[in-house]
């Protein structure tokens, strides 16, 4: 039973010239005009609308907090991600990363601001099995870009574990985005994958599955958010957990710009 019905790959068409003293070139990308810049050793700059930067460097891995999925109601859980505008070395490595935590923690899908990073990029593999590498999917500045049809379905999330609910969705979507070479492709998705697709593209947004439920739903479960509430807050307190604005000003400094 097909779930993903078509994959194309957008390769940029040459447009113009390419300048090797500044290493860009001017491609057609979707329908517009963008300017591309390669670096070096494998890095990739990604085309965005008007300015391209640099994403800051990520601390050598000594120097920064072990990686782990954050639990609502952590800032990063509520942050709007920036679009990501090179692909190099310590983003792979974040991305292995994630699979890795997700598979632990028997997740489909995971998203960079789970991992306390403001980055707009998500994994999914919706069978949940390592060993089905084929159905690792890395989503990078990705865009739903059409939606048909509406169903209801259950919805957990890594962040609020053990917390479920009823959510209704667009039944089938077509999304595009970059992969981890810096190529563009476009899916169109159905089913499990569709959905899966659609939660992790609301995180990048910082909203959260509970924000789309009934309010009548939404209130039988208000008692197990206080109780994350409660939990975060006196790990705060006790030390583990920096306070909000200490996370809020690292996401802003990890931010492309």
């Amino acid at each position: 039973m097909p779930v993903i019905s078509r994959c194309r790959c957008l390769d940029p068409v040459l447009f113009g010239s390419y300048n090797r003293g500044s290493q860009q070139l001017v491609v057609r990308f979707a329908g517009r005009l963008v300017i591309v810049w390669w670096g070096c050793a494998g890095d990739v700059r990604l085309p965005v609308p008007w300015s391209i930067q640099p994403l800051p460097c990520v601390p050598p891995t000594g120097t920064r907090p072990s990686m782990q999925i954050v639990h609502y109601p952590h800032p990063a859980l509520r942050w709007k991600s920036k679009p990501i505008v090179e692909i190099g070395a310590e983003l792979r490595a974040t991305v292995r990363r994630m699979f890795e935590l997700m598979y632990e923690a028997k997740g489909i899908g995971l998203a960079a601001n789970q991992v306390d990073l403001p980055y707009r990029l998500f994994i999914v593999n919706a069978t949940g099995d390592p060993e089905q590498i084929d159905e690792e999917h890395v989503f990078i500045n990705p865009e739903i870009i059409r939606r048909k049809g509406s169903e209801e379905g259950e919805e957990g999330c890594l962040s609020l574990p053990e917390l479920y609910g009823q959510i209704r969705r667009a039944e089938e979507i077509v999304v595009e985005a970059f992969d981890l070479k810096g190529r563009g492709f476009t899916m169109e998705l159905t089913e499990l994958p569709g959905r899966v697709v659609q939660h992790e593209c609301d995180h990048l947004d910082g909203v959260l599955f509970p924000d789309r439920m009934t309010e009548s739903a939404r209130h039988e479960i208000q008692q197990h958010l206080d109780d994350f509430e409660i939990l975060f807050r006196d790990r705060q307190k006790a030390g583990e957990i920096p306070s909000d604005e200490t996370i809020r000003k690292r996401l802003r400094e990890l931010e492309p710009s």
